[in-house]
Order: structure tokens, then sequence, then C-alpha cells
């Protein structure tokens, strides 16, 4: 009886990480496929910020998901208790990560107030140097969600962004969004001479943007931490049953 509750563990392991190997095979090619420039597709992407944010994270998804469907199979296959251990600590990494990014998120959740954002854009924003995470990252934010600072266009005075650009009222990236500039072009925009149309701050964006899907992430979180609790469940037990 424990030999078949074994047999039914090994495979049903090798099938759960059979599709997460397969997934993350998929996701790899396509990013890679991306990344080579095939047809001058990557031209294409690198108009947008957050095309080029999304395929720098389908490249580093697909990777880990084919390493751990690959430690997976081949560890339940095998009955191999190296890879099944290997497998089963990156899992828990994986989990204890996510863990503590949500313990620090609830801790830390009074402190990002609108004030703290306008605070840290006026320190440390640059404009278009996408060498600079921080910068990038709110060039992304404001470009996608159609914003213009944290709490609004004046953020931008009196910050390190007017110290860098003297002759600008306000970054690019609050002159365009999903692509289309602002009426009058970018160079009018940003020296204040026509109207732009991203007078709404970014912290009320994403308030808005994380009510509307909330209960999405939180399903979603809860539902990858219990596929990975299963995942460290078949792992240990096939490991403890391999002789």
């Amino acid at each position: 009886m424990e030999g078949d509750c074994l047999s039914c563990i090994k495979y049903l392991m090798f099938v759960f990480n059979f599709f997460i190997f397969l997934g993350g095979s998929i996701l790899l090619a396509v990013g890679v496929w991306v990344s080579v420039d095939p047809l001058g597709f990557r031209e294409a992407v690198a108009v947008s910020p957050l095309l080029v944010t999304g395929v720098s994270v389908v490249l580093v998804l697909g990777a880990l998901l084919f390493l751990l469907g690959f430690l997976g199979c081949c560890g339940a296959v095998r009955e191999n208790r190296c890879l099944l251990l290997l497998f089963f600590m990156l899992i828990l990494f994986i989990f204890l990560g996510e863990l503590a990014a949500a313990i620090l998120a609830f801790l830390f959740r009074e402190n990002l107030t609108r004030e703290y954002f306008s605070r840290e854009l006026k320190r440390h924003y640059q404009g278009q140097n996408n060498s600079d995470v921080f910068t990038s990252t709110w060039n992304v934010i404001m470009t996608t969600l159609d914003c213009c600072g944290a709490s609004g266009p004046d953020d931008f005075q009196q910050s390190l962004f007017r110290l860098l650009h003297p002759n600008q009222l306000l970054p690019e990236a609050c002159c365009q969004g999903d692509g289309h500039l602002s009426e009058g072009g970018v160079e009018q925009c940003v020296s204040g001479g026509v109207a732009f149309r991203h007078s709404k701050g970014c912290y009320s964006a994403l308030v808005e943007y994380f009510e509307t899907y909330i209960y999405a992430a939180g399903a979603l979180t809860i539902g990858v931490l219990t596929i990975e609790l299963f995942a460290m469940g078949f792992a240990l037990c096939l490991f403890r049953g391999i002789q």
C-alpha cells in the first residue's frame, strides 16, 4: 500500500512539474524571441517602457519556472534525492520570500503615504534616465496610468529633476501615455506651453488601480502559495519515501 501511495505521489509530481516546465519553456522562448529582435519587433516593444519591463519579467519568470519544472520532473522520474531536495529548497526560498514581502508590506503600509511618495520623487527622480531603477519605474507608472508626479505636476518644482533639467517644467513621461504624445508635442508640453492631460497624481491613480484588482490579486496570491505548499509537500513525501 505504501509503495502504491509513493508511486501515485511520484506520477502526480511528474505531471505537475511537467506543466510547470512546459509553461516556463514557452515563456522563456517568447522572451528570447523578442530579445533577439525578429523582424524589428524589439524596436516596436521599446516604444513602451511597460513592454520592455514586461519582456524582462517574462524572461526571468520563464527561466525560473523552466528550472523548477526540470528539477521536479528529473527528481520524480529518477527518484533522485538530491534533485528533490534542491527543488524543495528553491520552492521554500520563493515561498519565504513572498511571505516576507507580504509581512513587510503589511507592517509598513502606513508609511506609504502620498507625502512619502512626493518627497522621494523630488529627491531621486531624474527624468529620462532609464539606467536608474527608481526613475525608470516612475516613468513606467506615469505613462501607463496617465498620471504625473505623486500628488500632481507640482511635485517637480524644486526637485532633483528641475536641477538636472532647468529648461523643463515636466518630464516627458507626463506628456505621453499609451504611446501617444500630448497635444502640441512633447517639446511644448515639457516647457509648459500647452495643457497636458496627465493632471492627476499617480498616488490616486495607483490607489484606484489596486482597488480595482485587489480581490483578483489576493485570490491569485493565495492560489500561488497553495500550489507552492503542495509542491513542497509532494517533494518532501517523495524524498522521504525513496530509500
